[in-house]
């Protein structure tokens, strides 16, 4: 075996700074679109209101960056080039607290050290501008208006290897584009034009007189403008403040935006927006929060489309943790996911039906149902953390509880079922009266108040066909049904635990040991669960009471669900970690299941449910609950019109 050569011993010694330069270069410029972001920080840390960003090659070859700011002084214009060299920022203090989108003085000094760059600027006092060669270092009267334009050619030239890691031109270009739409999507007050090899590519104009409440109206338009007028209307509105404050009075995190509806959920993750005090972040934190938000909404693998904003002190976040500022650390990481959490949820929980029925124009309203079913309104029973409001009717002519009306208690002898007092949590349940006949032919009531309107018929023992003010409504019984009971489990967990009923008499089934000691076991979750399972011999388990809300599903395949659930998970911590699973799943051996005949008194009674039910468009998995089929839709179908 040769024996190995000793390394020969290398001195210590210092970098040149060019090459100090360069190796900074290597962490904060990536490619094109890396030089397009933080120039485009600069310009709106001087105050632009427009930007124009003019590209060759992709960026390879020219990025020019142009804006409308306060500019740079003649004497200053040397020092911005050097490295470390920044007016953001002066102490530890202000590092601490950043509220500028740059502040570590590297982005000019490394884009120097790797192309050839020229800042051209002029601050309002100066009768003309400034032009500065960033290789010569030569300073010379340039014409210009107030601001500054910094011109960068040839990027990578003078590290070649770095250049043949570039894509082509037309990814190049996509990146830059992106990196000025994320600036675009947080400054709907600031212009911003894209030209490529003279063409121009993309235009936002700024949203100027759309201020409004806190600039809704202002970002709402400029996320129409930049990512489609279907964006905004297929997004739900998102406002939330935490219940604690900061000294000044301000809530210690806030979170706006808009949150894209399941149904425009995609495969990809590439309409992600974070925003924490104004700067595009990627943070695991924000995006598991907001992932979270969609879990009992959302289908399969399908990614959520949002564009959020964070507003928290500066002194409460660390944006000094990667050189390109795009990673962001939390002092206290648990406030603001459920914040973000809490708040997308809220605004992903009512019911789109109302909405979409408050839109439809009276040329196209549909008759009222002449039904009267008494509901209360939902905020009456959301406060309670119980239940929504019990609705008694008929079905073939006969006074019976359906599987409908098992939802709600209704007292014996009487025709009125029980609500909770909304004022008195835990009051004895308060009457609320429901006709013990049919309304007058001619009662209807006030346009807007029946969003999934009025049933007609069952399809297939699978769909309801209804009518509403815009046209056809479909809906999926089972999954609709799933989510009314599965939210009502939900309430009802959250209050204390769920109600059960003991069965007159126990459903026995042959078990396998496994699930015997799984019931063994786990005596205790089951009870928090609503169910009460015990052995009736070694090999037999007995359900001898079953959640309220499914007395009348079938308690030994219920039963078995629930246990294989709790085989798979810890049980001392299955409460915690996963009981909307184990409701959800619940939730779905209780609910109506197809081919079941249903009157139009039940079908109706449904419909109602549906539109007091929080997340009812969607089911336990995902799955939207109905759909609509406008007039105009089916007058195509028909060639109405032509």
């Amino acid at each position: 075996m040769t024996p190995q050569t000793p390394a020969a011993r290398r001195p210590i010694r210092d970098l040149p700074d060019e090459l100090i330069s360069q190796i900074a270069a290597g962490e904060v410029v990536e490619r094109p679109a890396s030089v397009v972001r933080e120039l485009l920080d600069n310009a709106l840390d001087a105050g632009a209101t427009q930007v124009t960003v003019r590209l060759s090659a992709g960026g390879v070859r020219l990025i020019l960056v142009e804006d409308d700011g306060l500019g740079i002084a003649r004497e200053e214009l040397p020092v911005a080039l050097r490295r470390h060299a920044t007016s953001k920022i002066a102490s530890l203090q202000d590092l601490e607290a950043v509220g500028t989108m740059g502040f570590r003085g590297e982005a000019l000094a490394a884009i120097n050290s790797i192309a050839d760059m020229s800042l051209v600027s002029r601050t309002l006092d100066n009768e003309h501008a400034w032009q500065l060669d960033g290789r010569t270092g030569e300073l010379k009267p340039a014409p210009r208006a107030r601001g500054t334009s910094v011109e960068v050619r040839e990027l990578f030239y003078a590290t070649p290897a770095r250049r043949k890691f570039l894509k082509t031109d037309a990814t190049e270009l996509a990146h830059c584009i992106e990196a000025v739409r994320r600036h675009a999507l947080v400054r709907p007050d600031v212009g911003f034009a894209i030209w490529h090899e003279g063409k121009l590519v993309e235009q936002w104009r700024a949203c100027v007189g759309l201020e409004g409440t806190d600039g809704f109206e202002a970002h709402t338009q400029r996320l129409a403008d930049v990512l489609g007028d279907d964006f905004v209307a297929q997004s739900v509105a998102v406002s939330y403040q935490s219940s604690a404050t900061r000294l000044d009075g301000q809530p210690a995190v806030r979170v706006w935006g808009r949150a894209g509806i399941p149904d425009a959920a995609r495969s990809r993750a590439d309409q992600q927006f974070a925003y924490v005090n104004g700067r595009f972040v990627r943070d695991k934190v924000l995006a598991h929060a907001a992932r979270s938000a969609y879990e009992d909404v959302l289908h399969g693998h399908r990614q959520p489309v949002y564009a959020l904003y964070v507003e928290i002190d500066a002194a409460r976040v660390d944006v000094n943790v990667h050189p390109t500022k795009i990673e962001v650390r939390f002092r206290d990481s648990r406030e603001v996911h459920q914040a973000v959490r809490h708040g997308v949820q809220d605004a992903l929980a009512a019911p789109r039906a109302g909405a979409a029925s408050a839109n439809a124009t009276p040329a196209e309203a549909a008759p009222e149902p002449p039904l009267n079913f008494n509901l209360k309104p939902k905020q009456a029973f959301a406060q309670q953390g119980w239940a929504q409001p019990a609705i008694n009717f008929r079905a073939n002519q006969e006074h019976r509880v359906s599987d409908f009306e098992a939802l709600w208690p209704v007292p014996s002898g009487t025709g009125r079922p029980a609500a909770p007092d909304r004022d008195m949590p835990g009051a004895p349940a308060a009457a609320v009266e429901t006709p013990q006949s049919g309304p007058p032919p001619d009662t209807a009531l006030p346009h807007g108040d029946w969003p999934l309107g009025r049933a007609l018929a069952q399809l297939q023992g699978v769909y309801i066909l209804a009518e509403n003010s815009q046209g056809l409504v479909i809906v999926d019984m089972h999954a609709a049904h799933e989510r009314i009971v599965y939210e009502r489990l939900k309430i009802q967990f959250e209050a204390s635990r769920i109600a059960s009923q003991p069965l007159l008499i126990p459903a026995t089934f042959a078990a396998t040991p496994h699930e015997v000691a799984t019931a063994e076991a786990c005596i205790d979750t089951l009870a928090l669960l609503g169910l009460e399972i015990t052995p009736f011999s070694p090999r037999t388990l007995a359900v001898r009471a079953v959640p309220t809300s499914l007395a009348a599903g079938d308690a030994v395949e219920l039963a078995r669900s629930v246990l294989a659930e709790l085989a798979q998970m810890d049980a001392s911590t299955v409460v915690e970690r996963a009981h909307n699973e184990l409701l959800g799943t619940m939730a779905c051996h209780g609910a109506v299941r197809a081919n079941r005949q249903l009157t139009v008194e039940e079908m109706n009674a449904l419909l109602r449910q549906m539109e007091a039910t929080d997340r009812s468009d969607q089911c336990n998995h995902g799955r939207p609950t109905w759909r609509q089929v406008s007039l105009k839709e089916l007058d195509s179908l028909f060639l109405r019109g032509r």
